[in-house]
């Protein structure tokens, strides 16, 4: 019943985000809608958030009437300090969501009026804790671009009609059954990268890769001391660790690095729609192989993540990497063209001597010689990987190119690699491969259980992965299952003579037939 319901809401959602895209079709789509709806949910999320936050305390006082938003703001500014320290942010009660939409018709400067409220949101978390957490967030609603109409009536009647679509959404922030927040922003992610080939996926891992993903990392682990992705794009890796084991369960929180800096903000307002506190979470937006925040950070139990598919880096050009602790182990440096094995390095680096890294991998790096077979025979010598996982093609959106995963660990109980075969292990959905739960499962289980399953899992030794040239691809130690029919040749010649005499009666009876005809 609860399942029922679940879908339900998820369904009347997605419906309600639908409508938006209808009203604002035409003047803006794409990347730019997906920007304004999700500015404008964070900005409804951290009103309603602040606000139940207050009632409920003033509620557990005694005072049941009270009310937040319907205060002054002169009385509630009293509370900012006290709040920001909190919370890490504060919004007066005239700039709450629910109140700027209720005077957004009549208001012929509401698009000063947001620009105001997002600054002045921005600027409560100045100089505190949380000062990194909110800085720039609302830099990519912009609430005078030309793409939400040519003049300024116009464009605020698009805003009214976006803060009318937000706030029509079924988001209450106490009622859901489901992450609502959560699930509308995860909802929106996947709309735009599927509508945008190659430049939206690198905004977004597809769910049920995350799930897989996770599951590997937290094998065995019920609590964890905190997860890292070290190419963290919009953070849906990092919160999957939150829904799996629960985000209590992960002490000191969630920390990443993003190169770009819209997808970074995407990312902490993502934190923020999923209820992660700014005290838990630490995203930074550096070149992560360049200059890597967390440094000073104890090590991480859990790292997930999807890093750019071969991309440029500095490599060898950059007479310090060869130096750097992250990559100097290998004593060389991942090909300047080809960076993923950089990012094999770092994340390896930054692992907890009991933590585990599950990284999708692009498959070029498991058998491609120079630099990158000396980086596979450092990391095979020295006991640090410990399962390949070939997946199914066309799973993540922009890419048909069938990925694996490299799991990493410091700490193994024996010198052994397990190849697992899961190219099959999903269901076709219109153009794309997805992975199921019994998918999901099917390989988890394999994982957990390390054992040998012809056509599927094989356990390798370290002197038949060196024998095998340090090859890691999964094609290399698990057969593939022949599939073809045995053939029966008394069968078969039976059939062909059968099929010559019948071939011979239809000619002699077309000779017949011409000799009469002719005759």
């Amino acid at each position: 019943m609860a399942d029922i319901r679940n879908d339900r809401e998820r369904e009347e959602l997605h419906k309600a985000i639908w409508s938006i895209a209808d009203d604002l079709r035409g003047s803006v789509d794409g990347w730019d809608f997906k920007q304004y709806v999700l500015g404008v949910m964070f900005y409804r999320y951290i009103s309603e958030n602040l606000t139940n936050y207050i009632n409920e305390g003033e509620h557990a006082a005694g005072d049941a009437q009270f009310d937040y938003a319907k205060m002054k703001d002169s009385d509630a500014e009293g509370a900012r300090a006290g709040l920001v320290q909190e919370k890490g942010f504060f919004i007066l009660p005239s700039e709450l969501f629910c109140n700027v939409r209720a005077r957004a018709t009549d208001d012929e400067n509401l698009n000063e009026t947001l620009e105001r409220v997002f600054n002045n949101i921005e600027d409560s978390a100045k100089g505190s804790e949380s000062e990194d957490d909110f800085a720039g967030l609302f830099d990519d609603l912009d609430v005078n671009s030309n793409k939400l109409g040519a003049t300024v009536a116009k464009r605020n009647e698009k805003l009214v009609k976006l803060l009318n679509g937000v706030a029509d959404m079924k988001l209450r922030y106490k009622d859901n059954t489901i992450d609502a927040f959560g699930d509308a922003y995860e909802y929106l992610m996947s709309m735009y990268a599927s509508n945008a080939g190659k430049s939206g996926g690198e905004f977004f891992t597809p769910q049920e890769v995350s799930e897989l993903l996770t599951r590997i990392a937290v094998v065995g682990k019920t609590e964890v001391n905190k997860v890292y992705d070290p190419a963290c794009g919009s953070g849906s890796l990092l919160l999957k660790a939150a829904r799996i084991l629960g985000k209590d369960n992960i002490r000191q929180g969630f920390f990443g690095q993003e190169i770009n800096l819209t997808t970074y903000n995407l990312c902490r307002i993502n934190m923020f729609l999923h209820d992660i506190g700014y005290d838990k979470f630490n995203i930074a937006n550096e070149d992560t192989l360049i200059s890597p925040q967390h440094w000073d950070d104890e090590p991480f139990e859990v790292i997930v993540s999807n890093p750019p598919y071969s991309i440029k880096w500095a490599g060898d050009e950059n007479p310090l990497l060869i130096n750097d602790p992250r990559f100097s182990p290998a004593g060389v440096l991942a090909p300047k063209s080809k960076a993923d094995l950089a990012f094999i390095m770092h994340s390896l680096s930054w692992l907890a001597t009991n933590g585990t890294a599950a990284i999708v991998c692009f498959p070029g790096i498991m058998y491609r010689g120079g630099a990158e077979k000396k980086i596979r025979k450092y990391l095979v010598d020295n006991n640090f990987i410990d399962c390949i996982i070939q997946l199914p093609s066309n799973l993540f959106y922009g890419t048909s190119i069938a990925t694996c995963i490299m799991v990493l660990k410091k700490n193994k109980a024996d010198s052994k690699v397990l190849f697992i075969e899961a190219s099959k292990e999903c269901k076709k959905v219109t153009n794309n491969n997805q992975l199921e739960e019994k998918n999901i499962s099917t390989i988890v289980d394999e994982f957990s259980s390390r054992q040998e399953i012809a056509h599927f899992a094989h356990l390798a030794s370290y002197e038949e992965i060196a024998e095998n040239d340090y090859n890691l691809s999964v094609s290399s130690y698990v057969e593939a299952e022949d599939t073809r029919e045995e053939v029966d040749i008394a069968q078969l010649n039976a059939s062909i003579a059968e099929i010559v005499e019948k071939e011979n009666s239809l000619r002699a009876e077309i000779d017949r037939i011409i000799a009469e005809i002719e005759g």
